[in-house]
């Protein structure tokens, strides 16, 4: 599965949403912290009702695909439940129903809050707007009890299509609950990243037009959002001003004491980079944003440093590797770095075919534009060399820089390692990075962790695959973030 297969999403403006009336099936988790009910909202025969026998698989018993799906949902609830700690009965109106999908792209799941709050007993900030769950426990009533409002907290849909040819046709959810998943998409992993959105890991402020919520007010996520070229918050901003920092890569911090503080628990030391230096470099010389790779190994210290040299198999000086290279091509990386172009097949066989080829390393220059460039997706154990990428202007870059070598003037070297000062998804200050991509990635960018932390984190956008059912330090980020939200 490729980074470009699979993703997370949030719906903005839940709160708006009807759904059509169907069965309701209402099941209790009672933890010590917390009692999640989950109420099922599928028609008979369908989704969580689906009666379509299946055999138990990594821990779950169920004996129908309904059956298991709400045997996920339950030890989801029952993670998230042992967490939290609410007076307060929490609420998730839940379905299977088709999402946006195609062959190779697709909504697994979508979550939010149904009803917002200001302004109630117990806030602790005013004229800011938190989520219903968060909000009745920082009151310590059900608010919307007397209140014609929807009565559930939350919202969650998972996609129902996942694995029809029309839907990613090659992957399906794993329903076991010992995160032994292998290539499918595990399914409580997904759970656990909706429920989050929906206890507050989002803000109902537009990233697109960058409105505010209900005549101008910024949800509790837009105190803690930081831009560290204007050092200004979400809540202090225009909207002109959250438009473009939505779409300021990799500047753009969480800055909730909790989420700092735990990050040396959870993130690695050293963020990934691309040095490139060298006689023929020129003006592109310096230090690269990277997308780094599912596969092969990590970046890290020391460095993998050599000679830059680009394959060409395709016209217009394009290197797409997606056959064994040819013998001018392999005389060129045999020992160095190669450069390739993306596109037309997946990552791990262009990796695979330069590493044949005697490469030591490959950066993939991005075919369409944007940063910072996303990850590389895949699987393949027998993949040894490192794999990162750079946005397509970079490698535009890259290649005019390699256009200069000659008799006299030697190569382009590239360092591929990391920045041991900063920890993986931080910035130098320890602040944990938010999802920034530009283009903005509608669902996605602000209200997810930046994909170049490492480990990867549950909170990210995309499915990598190495998530560990957790949502605690030191194996994950996710509760420290709620907890400087209120909980």
């Amino acid at each position: 599965m490729t980074a470009d297969t699979a993703r997370h999403g949030i719906a903005v403006n839940f709160a708006r949403i009807v759904l059509a009336a169907g069965l309701a099936l209402a099941t209790t988790v009672v933890s010590a912290a917390a009692t999640i009910i989950l109420v099922n909202i599928n028609a008979p025969g369908e989704g969580f009702n689906d009666p379509t026998p299946v055999v138990p698989v990594g821990g779950n018993a169920g004996t129908t695909l309904g059956q298991q799906r709400i045997i996920v949902f339950a030890q989801a609830a029952s993670i998230w439940g042992t967490t939290l700690t609410s007076a307060i009965s929490i609420t998730i109106r839940a379905s299977f129903v088709p999402l946006t999908c195609d062959a190779t792209t697709g909504v697994l799941g979508r979550a939010g809050a149904l009803n917002l709050w200001r302004d109630f007993p117990g806030a602790p900030r005013a004229n800011t707007f938190y989520g219903q769950a968060l909000a009745n426990k920082l009151a310590g009533a059900n608010l919307g009890a007397n209140v014609k409002v929807e009565p559930e907290d939350i919202i969650a849909r998972f996609n129902s299509a996942l694995g029809q040819p029309h839907c990613l046709p090659n992957t399906t959810f794993y329903l076991g609950l010992d995160n032994n998943h292998g290539a499918q998409v595990d399914l409580l992993n997904t759970m656990l990243h909706e429920f989050a959105h929906g206890l507050g890991f989002q803000s109902f402020t537009n990233p697109e037009t960058g409105a505010q919520f209900d005549n101008a007010r910024p949800t509790i996520w837009d105190h803690f959002t930081l831009d560290t070229t204007t050092n200004k918050t979400w809540a202090n901003m225009t909207d002109a001003e959250r438009v473009a920092s939505a779409i300021n890569a990799r500047k753009l911090v969480w800055n909730g004491a909790n989420v700092t503080s735990s990050a040396p628990q959870v993130l690695s030391s050293g963020t990934p980079n691309l040095v490139i230096s060298g006689p023929a470099a020129g003006a592109a010389a310096g230090t690269y944003d990277i997308g780094t790779a599912d596969f092969g190994p990590q970046l890290g210290t020391p460095a993998v440093t050599g000679q830059l040299m680009p394959v060409v198999d395709s016209p217009n000086q394009v290197g797409l590797a997606c056959n064994p290279l040819s013998a001018a091509n392999i005389l060129a990386v045999n020992g160095r770095i190669a450069l390739v172009d993306r596109g037309t097949c997946t990552f791990v066989v262009k990796a695979k075919n330069v590493q044949n080829a005697g490469a030591i390393g490959m950066i993939v220059a991005n075919n369409v534009a944007g940063s910072p460039p996303p990850g590389l997706g895949g699987t393949d154990p027998t993949i040894t060399i490192p794999a990162i990428e750079v946005s397509q202007d970079d490698g535009a870059r890259l290649k005019t820089a390699l256009a200069r070598r000659s008799r006299t003037v030697s190569g382009v070297i590239a360092n591929l390692g990391v920045n041991s000062s900063q920890f993986a998804g931080a910035d130098s200050q320890g602040r944990v990075l938010l999802y920034t991509p530009n283009p903005l990635q509608p669902g996605s960018s602000v209200f997810h962790f930046d994909t170049i932390a490492f480990p990867n984190l549950l909170m990210e956008p995309f499915v990598s695959g190495d998530e560990q059912n957790a949502v605690v330090p030191p194996a994950d980020l996710t509760f420290p973030l709620l907890q400087d939200l209120g909980w």
